[in-house]
């Protein structure tokens, strides 16, 4: 499937990333330097711990895009997504005719060649399958590659270059690069996939839900017959796109007729209890420190591809006791006078939806203050503006932030906190705007309770709000 169309030389010996701390990049990077090659990197917001990761590998990274950073003449430069070609860089890099790539294609040709890829897809819940299923591996003995967009804690790192014939990559539906506008995930070639849903999102590349779905399509249109599709079962676009599949496809969920099905769910914090089912048969019982249906589910197409590859049921489970999750993903930062903080990537409105109901199970006796900060290029638009304020109904207590950069969104197409705002009051929720961080945190720190859960969702740092909480409170 890989699109690359100027193939990479074989005499590569240095490498420069334009935008290397993004995390898929700092990852790649990672890997190049351990694979021995010269590494140098550049980026416009050099901050920890992506800039404290890489240093520590001594890779050294330029504050900044200036030409000067490709002038020593790279064998190679790895131009990221959000590199524009009017980048200072790309134009000097043009000028000395030097050989350049995507991240995907370099992905394929320094790290992927010849392994056998395991695809994580969807809308949602990509880096958690991804983390789940690389620790099952690991753990099983199989030693599998992988790239994540996330800092996976049994690592404490967001890759791993294990010598196994398989590599677990995040299949992003997002644009390859300023030279290739299709999705990355059409680059890789898998030996399995999972499809863990669709939705709209990408506001800034995507114009609807069916540009939206003619990407995840084209993905699937292109698996070979010989592949097989793990695909969720209750998500109707997952559905549409899957019925005209060449590959196998194997469902999984919570309807009778898929193959994989969740059983019983008890809950007994900190641990959840699932059974799962295998053609309508008991398949094993797994008990795991996630929480909510979204990450049963996340787990159950873990699963699913961890028994075609025959690691045994009993090796999985002890995998799921011993895993110890993703940094940001409902990460508990700390707790102070019984007030516990906790930090998550949430930021579509599903994603805010399903994570307050999940840490809601968990946390029946104290309250659940959701604080949620408009981060992405989609939640900044006004395209779900209608849809946010049905996100909110299982939070106690609901603090809003105003998006910190609505600069760079056209003032037509803006979202407003404080629209928001007023539509949960409407539905009768306890919901509060604030136009900064710093007015958050004083009236957290005056109204918060011993029993409180303090859900923190951001795409972003937030002003690090976790720490400057568990400070004052």
């Amino acid at each position: 499937m890989d699109m690359n169309k100027n193939k990479i030389s074989k005499n590569v010996k240095s490498i420069h990333l334009i935008a290397i701390c993004g995390t898929g990049m700092g990852a790649l990077g990672s890997m190049l330097k351990d694979l021995g090659y010269k590494v140098t990197g550049s980026d416009q917001q050099v901050y920890p711990p992506m800039s404290e990761f890489l240093s520590n590998k001594g890779i050294k990274i330029a504050e900044g895009f200036n030409e000067k950073n490709v002038s020593y003449g790279p064998d190679l430069v790895v131009v990221g997504n959000a590199v524009s070609k009017d980048n200072p860089e790309v134009v000097r890099m043009d000028q000395m005719g030097l050989e350049f790539c995507s991240m995907p294609q370099a992905v394929n040709r320094f790290v992927a060649a010849g392994k056998k890829q395991l695809v994580i897809t969807g809308t949602h819940g990509k880096t958690t399958t991804s983390s789940i299923l690389a620790w099952i591996l690991y753990h099983a003995g199989l030693d599998p590659i992988f790239m994540i967009g996330g800092i996976v804690k049994n690592f404490n790192s967001n890759y791993h270059l294990g010598k196994g014939e398989h590599i677990i990559i995040e299949g992003d539906e997002y644009d390859t690069a300023f030279f290739d506008k299709g999705p990355k995930f059409l680059h890789y070639d898998p030996f399995m996939a999972i499809l863990t849903g669709v939705e709209f999102d990408h506001a800034d590349i995507f114009k609807d839900i069916n540009h939206v779905r003619q990407a995840f399509d084209s993905f699937i249109a292109g698996m070979s017959p010989q592949s097989t599709l793990l695909a969720c079962d209750n998500d109707k676009n997952v559905a549409d796109l899957i019925c005209k599949s060449q590959c196998r496809v194997v469902q999984y969920g919570t309807n009778a007729n898929a193959l994989w099905r969740l059983g019983a769910v008890s809950i007994a914090p900190p641990w959840t209890f699932f059974e799962v089912l295998k053609h309508n048969a008991f398949f094993g019982n797994f008990k795991t420190r996630l929480f909510g249906e979204h990450n049963l589910l996340n787990s159950l197409s873990a699963i699913a591809i961890a028994d075609n590859l025959m690691i045994p049921a009993k090796a999985i489970a002890k995998a799921f006791e011993t895993f110890e999750g993703i940094k940001r993903r409902q990460e508990v930062r700390g707790q102070k006078g019984g007030v516990t903080v906790m930090d998550d990537f949430a930021h579509h409105p599903t994603a805010v939806r399903e994570t307050i109901r999940a840490v809601k199970s968990f946390y029946p006796e104290g309250r659940v203050v959701a604080v949620f900060e408009p981060r992405t290029n989609s939640s900044m638009r006004k395209v779900f503006q209608d849809i946010y304020p049905l996100s909110f109904d299982d939070a106690d207590l609901t603090c809003i932030r105003n998006p910190s950069r609505l600069d760079k969104i056209p003032p037509a197409e803006r979202f407003s906190s404080q629209k928001l705002v007023a539509d949960l009051k409407h539905r009768g929720k306890d919901a509060h705007y604030f136009p900064d961080t710093d007015s958050i945190i004083d009236f957290i720190v005056s109204k918060a309770r011993p029993g409180d859960l303090i859900l923190i969702m951001s795409n972003g740092g937030f002003d690090n709000i976790h720490e400057r909480l568990l400070k004052l409170l």
